[in-house]
């Protein structure tokens, strides 16, 4: 008898629990559901983003000697922690928080402060500023590609914590927050083509002209292609929420940005891979994944206003631009842009800006905002001054900003220092106990 009566007592409850929860779900808007899928979307969208970076030193350290592989880890991680403290204390609030004269916005989320942090009817602006920190994060570790094995830890430290400040935020702001781009200009920016491949580039190229070339004593050589190509995967995958979370909501856009952060690298690597067997008379597994690598950087901004037939001419194309900016910057330019940054996220992200100004799709923008295959004059042209104000104001204050610290302290490594390497003469510490 007891035994009946505990079941009955735990059916009857367990219905009334049913019961409220119904009648919650009932009572409840159809966007506070939404709203929580949305914030469990930004959150894993973020974790990938995360995971970029240490994917960014994996690549770049296999890219060049074993002599700097521990170099390249220790810069890659000391630029992460720089830039979540530099975004906690005031990069946030610079970004997205008021409004300057279009330049910067204010101190108001100073310390992330004043945020919501637990509101159950939506996403917290917590979850906005977490999202918006991993970008920042794997700007900085692009940067650091350009002027690799030659820039000192102690000074590039300091370089990227003035940067954070003086030119990521004011991107961030001029392109989301409200800022310059958003008050005078028609441009289009889904996932951070201006401000994060573009911005990076173009301060990478700042600071390989800065420091000059590598010495001859230097082999220039990848040492281990396993870890270019694991890095490269762990790139791949963080692009998924890199792209798919910018539209900050689990819908139909989310799935298209996702959708298209395959098409385009895939016919990104398809068409380098073409044009390098018929330049070179081979295929290397280096062009195939930077062949990728330019279809994901093209895409890029333009991945939530294109469908796939769109993303299939960006990352081709993409492809193309970027095997000649690759080609140009290390026969013609005379910099020694190290690991190609400029030659793949520059020139792939102005292609991608241009691209989401010629092809961004009526029925996925707002209206005056078409590309220009469809008759929007406004968006094309306004892609072309927001690529060029980007290039010139990244590159002036970036090249400001290593001179000052230059002022301050030995910038470039000697001669000696860089023939033995960056991990012995740097950290003493070496990459491999063999």
């Amino acid at each position: 008898m007891r035994i009946n009566q505990i079941l009955v007592i735990s059916v009857t409850a367990l219905a009334l629990l049913v019961a409220t929860l119904a009648a919650d779900m009932c009572s409840a808007e159809s966007g506070d559901v939404q709203d929580a899928g949305d914030t469990g979307w930004l959150l894993i969208c973020s974790a990938l983003v995360f995971v970029m970076s240490p994917g960014v030193a994996l690549f770049y350290g296999g890219m060049i000697r074993k002599q700097s592989m521990s170099s390249v880890m220790a810069q890659t991680v000391m630029v992460m922690g720089i830039m979540a403290v530099s975004w906690t204390v005031i990069g946030y609030s610079l970004a997205f928080s008021g409004d300057f004269s279009g330049i910067i916005g204010n101190l108001d989320r100073l310390l992330l402060s004043g945020m919501d942090v637990g509101d159950p009817a939506g996403m917290s602006e917590t979850g906005f500023a977490l999202f918006q920190m991993t970008f920042s994060l794997i700007t900085a570790s692009i940067v650091l590609g350009a002027c690799m094995e030659r820039v000192r830890f102690n000074a590039i430290a300091v370089f990227i914590a003035i940067w954070s400040i003086l030119v990521y935020a004011p991107m961030a702001h001029w392109v989301w927050g409200g800022g310059l781009f958003d008050q005078h200009l028609v441009v289009l920016d889904f996932a951070g083509g201006t401000v994060v491949h573009i911005c990076a580039a173009t301060t990478g190229l700042a600071l390989a002209v800065f420091v000059g070339r590598r010495s001859d004593r230097v082999i220039k050589r990848a040492h281990s292609m396993p870890m270019v190509f694991l890095g490269f995967a762990m790139l791949w995958f963080g692009w998924l929420g890199f792209n798919g979370g910018s539209g900050l909501a689990a819908d139909g856009i989310a799935i298209n940005a996702v959708l298209v952060t395959i098409v385009a690298p895939a016919a990104g690597l398809v068409l380098w891979a073409t044009i390098q067997t018929i330049h070179a008379g081979h295929t290397s597994t280096l062009g195939l994944v930077s062949g990728a690598l330019a279809g994901l950087v093209a895409i890029t901004p333009a991945a939530g206003y294109v469908g796939p037939g769109a993303a299939l001419v960006i990352g081709a194309v993409g492809g193309a631009v970027c095997y000649g900016g690759v080609i140009f910057m290390r026969t013609r330019s005379g910099i020694d842009d190290a690991l190609d940054v400029f030659g793949v996220h520059g020139f792939g992200a102005i292609w991608g800006a241009i691209a989401t100004g010629l092809l961004a799709a009526p029925g996925m923008v707002e209206a005056g905002y078409e590309g220009l295959v469809y008759g929007g004059v406004s968006l094309f042209a306004g892609q072309i001054v927001a690529v060029v104000l980007t290039v010139l104001f990244c590159f002036a204050m970036s090249y400001g900003i290593i001179w000052a610290v230059s002022r301050l302290m030995r910038v470039r490594l000697t001669e000696n220092e860089e023939a033995v390497g960056a991990d012995m003469s740097e950290h003493g510490e070496p990459s491999y106990m063999m």
